[in-house]
Order: C-alpha cells, then sequence, then structure tokens
C-alpha cells in the first residue's frame, strides 16, 4: 500500500506496529506470570490457612483457561490482521539491530486507553511514531475503508498456507475439550471449524518473526488488557449500560439535528477518536456517511477484526476482568465470560461510504481538503486527549461546514496532566476549565446550543466493589453561519437531564 510519507517514517511506523504486535504476543506470559505470582503468595501460607483457601489452587487453574480462551481471540485478531505497510516477513529493511527488546522498548507507543491507565497510574507516552501522515495527493487524508482494513487473499494462497496456519492455531487455541467451559455447550470443534473457514482471510504475517517476540514493557500489556475492556464497553451485551448512558444521548441529538436525512445526499459526521468504531457504526446506521477516527494501533487492529472479520453476533466469548482480584464481590463474577459482539456489523446496516481513518487528528483534519468538509462532528471522551486542546478545537471548528454541529461528550481529564510522572521529556499539556473550554469554542464560531451533565462510568466492571463515575459535559454547539443565513437551534441552559428537547 502506498503510504504517502517518507521512508524513515515508513520505518518507524513499521517498528511502532511491531511493538503493538509483540505487546498482544506478550499477553499471554504476562498473565501466567500474574497467576504465578498469585500462587507464590498461596504457597506463603500456613497450612491452617491454605486448608480455609483451599479452592484457590482451583481457581488459578481457572483463569489459566480464561487466559487461553483469550489469546484464542488474540491471535485469530492478529492473523486476520492487514498491516498498511509491507512488513517483509518481519524484515521491512530494518536493521535487526534496532529490533533489540532494549531498544525496543524505549520507543515511546500511543496508550489505547489513556483515561484508564490514568486511572490505574500507568499511562505511556504518545510517539510521533504512532501517527500516519495525510497522504497528499488524498483530499481525505490517509483513509483506508473498512474493506481496505480487512485482509485478503487468493484461494491458492490459502490452501498453501492453510496447514501450517492450522498447526499454529492448533497450538494457541483453548486446550479444553468442549465450549462448555469458554460458556456455552458446543463443541470446541466449532471454533476450529469457524477458523478453517477464515483462511482466506490469512496474510502471511508471520508471529513467529523474532521481530514479533520483543519483550516488551509491561504498560504496553496493560493496553491489551486495556483493549479487552474496550470490547465490553462497544460490542459486547455487558458494556449496553454505558453505551446506554454515552452513546444514546448523542444519537438522539444526530437525529434531533438532522430530521430529513436524505438517502440520496446523507449528511456526513466525522467521529475523531473513535476507538473500537461502535459509535462510528450507529451513527452510519442513522444515515449518515461516517468517518470514524483513530490514532492507536491497538484500537485499529481489533476494530478491524470486529468490523470486518466477524461473521455473527456473540460469535466470540472473552474473560475481561480476570487480570486483578481486587474488589471481587465473588469468584464468578471474576471469572465470568463476555461475548461479542452483541451486534453483527456486516448486518447492521451500515451506510454507504463508512470509513475508518488512522492518524494523529490534528494532522489529519488541519489538511485543507478538510475545511469545511464535515455537516457533523461527534466527539465522546475524546477532547481531553489532546496536548493542546485549542488546537482541537480550532480544527474541529475548520472542518465542520457553516451551520454544522459538533455533539461533544465527556469529561476533561486531561491525560498529559501528570505527563511530567513518568515521561522523561516535558510534555506540553494545556488544561482548561470547562468554562474555558466553551470560551475557546466561542472564539472559533462554535455557539452554544444545548448543555448538560451526564453521570457515567468508562470501561467499567458493573459487578466491581470499585466504579470510578464521571460527571461528563454533554453539549451541542453550531458553527457561525455565513451573513443573512440563520440556524433553528435555540440556546437552551445547562440542565443535569440528559436530552433537552429543541
Amino acid at each position: 500500500m502506498e503510504s504517502g510519507m517518507s521512508k524513515i517514517d515508513e520505518v518507524m511506523e513499521i517498528k511502532a506496529l511491531r511493538r503493538v504486535i509483540s505487546a498482544y504476543l506478550n499477553y499471554t506470559a504476562a498473565a501466567e506470570e500474574d497467576i504465578k505470582r498469585w500462587e507464590r503468595s498461596f504457597t506463603k501460607l500456613s497450612s491452617s490457612h491454605k486448608a480455609l483457601l483451599r479452592h484457590l489452587p482451583k481457581k488459578h487453574e481457572e483463569l489459566r483457561r480464561c487466559v487461553r480462551v483469550n489469546s484464542f481471540f488474540i491471535i485469530n485478531m492478529l492473523q486476520a490482521f492487514d498491516p498498511p505497510f509491507d512488513m517483509g516477513d518481519g524484515g521491512g529493511g530494518l536493521d535487526t539491530q534496532d529490533l533489540t527488546p532494549e531498544r525496543d522498548s524505549n520507543i515511546p507507543s500511543a496508550n489505547c486507553n489513556k483515561r484508564q491507565a490514568i486511572e490505574s497510574n500507568m499511562q505511556g507516552k504518545v510517539p510521533k511514531s504512532e501517527i500516519l501522515e495525510p497522504v497528499k495527493s488524498s483530499s481525505t487524508g490517509t483513509i483506508r475503508s473498512c474493506d481496505e482494513w480487512s485482509a485478503t487473499l487468493a484461494q491458492a494462497r490459502a490452501e498453501e498456507q492453510g496447514e501450517a496456519l492450522g498447526r499454529k492455531i492448533e497450538d494457541n487455541m483453548p486446550k479444553d475439550s468442549t465450549r462448555e467451559s469458554v460458556g456455552n455447550g458446543e463443541a470446541m470443534g466449532a471454533d476450529m471449524k469457524h477458523f478453517s473457514l477464515k483462511l482466506d482471510a490469512y496474510n502471511g504475517l508471520d508471529l513467529d518473526h523474532p521481530s514479533y517476540q520483543l519483550h516488551v514493557p509491561s504498560a504496553d500489556v496493560d493496553k491489551v488488557r486495556c483493549i479487552i475492556r474496550n470490547i465490553v464497553r462497544d460490542w459486547g451485551e455487558e458494556g449496553m449500560t454505558e453505551r446506554a448512558q454515552c452513546y444514546a444521548p448523542i444519537l438522539q441529538e444526530l437525529q434531533l439535528c438532522f430530521p430529513h436525512r436524505s438517502q440520496e445526499s446523507p449528511p456526513s459526521c466525522l467521529v475523531p477518536g473513535a476507538g473500537l468504531g461502535r459509535l462510528a457504526c450507529e451513527i452510519s446506521r442513522l444515515g449518515f456517511i461516517t468517518q470514524g477516527n483513530e490514532f492507536s494501533y491497538y484500537m485499529l487492529m481489533c476494530s478491524s477484526f470486529i468490523l470486518n472479520q466477524t461473521q455473527a453476533p456473540l460469535e466470540w466469548t472473552l474473560y475481561p476482568w480476570i487480570h486483578s482480584n481486587c474488589n471481587s464481590l465473588t469468584n464468578e463474577d471474576q471469572l465470568r465470560a463476555v461475548q461479542f459482539p452483541d451486534l453483527h456489523p456486516g448486518s447492521a446496516g451500515i451506510t454507504e461510504g463508512f470509513s475508518m481513518c488512522a492518524g494523529d487528528f490534528v494532522e489529519v483534519y488541519s489538511h485543507p481538503s478538510q475545511a469545511e468538509a464535515w455537516d457533523a462532528v461527534v466527539s465522546c471522551f475524546f477532547i481531553d486527549t489532546a496536548h493542546n486542546i485549542v488546537e482541537y478545537l480550532e480544527v474541529i471548528a475548520k472542518a465542520l461546514k457553516p451551520g454544522g454541529v459538533w455533539i461533544n461528550l465527556g469529561p476533561l481529564l486531561y491525560h498529559f496532566a501528570d505527563a511530567h510522572s513518568y515521561s522523561q521529556e516535558e510534555e506540553m499539556s494545556i488544561e482548561l476549565s470547562l468554562e474555558d473550554v466553551k470560551m475557546v469554542a466561542s472564539h472559533y464560531g462554535l455557539i452554544l446550543k444545548k448543555e448538560s451533565m451526564i453521570e457515567t462510568t468508562y470501561t467499567a466492571n458493573c459487578k466491581s466493589m470499585m466504579q470510578n463515575r464521571y460527571f461528563a459535559s454533554f453539549w451541542t454547539m453550531v458553527k457561525e453561519q455565513g451573513p443573512g443565513l440563520q440556524d433553528n437551534l435555540p440556546l437552551e441552559p445547562l440542565s443535569n437531564h440528559r436530552n433537552c428537547e429543541h
């Protein structure tokens, strides 16, 4: 694929992508080390205390089974991934000295979910190397549609690779003989049969190559765990509560702002910070030409798999809550399974023109071709990811058409506010109050029309004894129109209800 970037930037992109793949592949070993640590603590107990907790060894084995199931999904996802660059059997034209674990561990990588990292005090640093620069010849930046992100391969090559891939999957699949252990009574053979149907999607990425066997920092594996929790939020039935709190008000407001959507000329909507793509998908289902924008390879790889490779609702099983023993009401709560996707994207009625754009929001959408290109911008838990939130607001304003609508929901948990505590370099971080954010937005011609506060969580374990809650600001702003033009949205004051009537 033509990347439209310099060779050195492409090399850095490949290094960053290999590190992300390595983090996914490190998941199993990191989880096993956690379980071994818990087992070592158990062995230090006195005999009488061990007798009280004699169920724990069985629980540790059950945790291992859950890890195998999670790893099975990860391997499937990686095998289906179609890299945006020629990885060259892992070589990619790079000196192997550049890929030693020690040197690679010093390359900062984008945190797939800095919000969770802040809450756990394990945040990483966002690098230039994770950015896909705008294609100079493109009018829409570095855009890969759903189809372009999906992996494709001729049937002949699938047959050629099938035997080797079958061995790899057998090595990585759960060792349980039945599906009962992963939440239902179907035979495990159904998983193997199902995966055999996906062999034509195998793209030849050699996951055994040394360049994907890097020992990454533990913070990188934490990002993989964050992705697993994000799957619950966006695509699991258990995430319905958070989606109702965050996505439903946005979708309702979009329908109020655009009541007469034309199938012949649908309105366009940009979703920066799209994550795993559920909100963008739901907006597309409403009849908008929707483009999700995401920076993180962790997110992009997983969203690509869910959007393109899933075959049916509730097809996959994960155990998202096994990575911590803290704040569990019962062992069963900790070990419970989550199935996904609750909505099959391929059968969801997505509007033609849906796409995902991989890259830095400011770099892609500050391109002149993006000026006044969008009828709506929707952001959810996004604007506080900026180094410079003023720049975010300026880009949003410039990207909207006159009379265009910006709907935003989220807190102001600025992701780089504490960067000095983990970064060797001083990170820029502009941290404004909500009052100042609205003032800056007004300066760029974004007129506040509606505002309320919504109480919600973010990738929360609904059965945990600890819940981090946000009182998120929810607003609708309209970009000023030209002289003589008027919008039809009256100004409404701040309120505590979720939905404002026009």
